[in-house]
């Protein structure tokens, strides 16, 4: 197995970051369309309109990818000389990537609240929850490319 997850690595690196670049643009993006969804009336046409859109984001492109990046990026652990686990860079980055997982959770519920239009939380708050994947982002690459520590 080994011996495949080395031949594959450069694939399997490629699969992964396009998959990544997927799952940010999509977590990015389904807080924003969640802030327009605050103006909508229920029931309202642009508000059956958002349900749909935020459900197809969810379902066709975010969860895909994130799945992707959870296959491809657990067989990049296990390939021989990618990751020195002695390291502290790649335990912080594991907490992250957990973290990005615990957000992908809340949007999904908060994608069900308004599908339910039971939001009762104002738009301020979308676009304060918006900046959330950005930071780990952020620091996922420095611990990736940079390794600090």
């Amino acid at each position: 197995m080994t011996t495949f997850l080395t031949e594959a690595y450069l694939w399997t690196r490629a699969l992964h970051i396009i998959a990544i670049i997927s799952w940010m643009a999509a977590l990015l993006y389904l807080p924003r369309l969640y802030v327009y969804h605050c103006d909508a009336a229920a029931g309202s046409a642009a508000s059956e309109m958002l349900k749909t859109m935020e459900r197809r984001l969810l379902r066709a492109i975010m969860t895909p990818s994130m799945v992707v990046s959870l296959i491809t990026g657990i067989f990049l652990l296990y390939t021989p000389g990618v990751v020195d686990w002695g390291a502290s860079w790649i335990y912080l980055k594991l907490v992250l990537v957990g973290g990005m997982l615990l957000f992908h959770g809340l949007l999904a519920r908060w994608r069900g609240e308004f599908e339910a239009d039971a939001n009762q939380r104002p738009a301020r708050f979308y676009r304060i929850a918006n900046e959330v994947p950005t930071l780990l982002m952020i620091v996922i690459v420095i611990m990736v490319v940079v390794k600090p520590i």
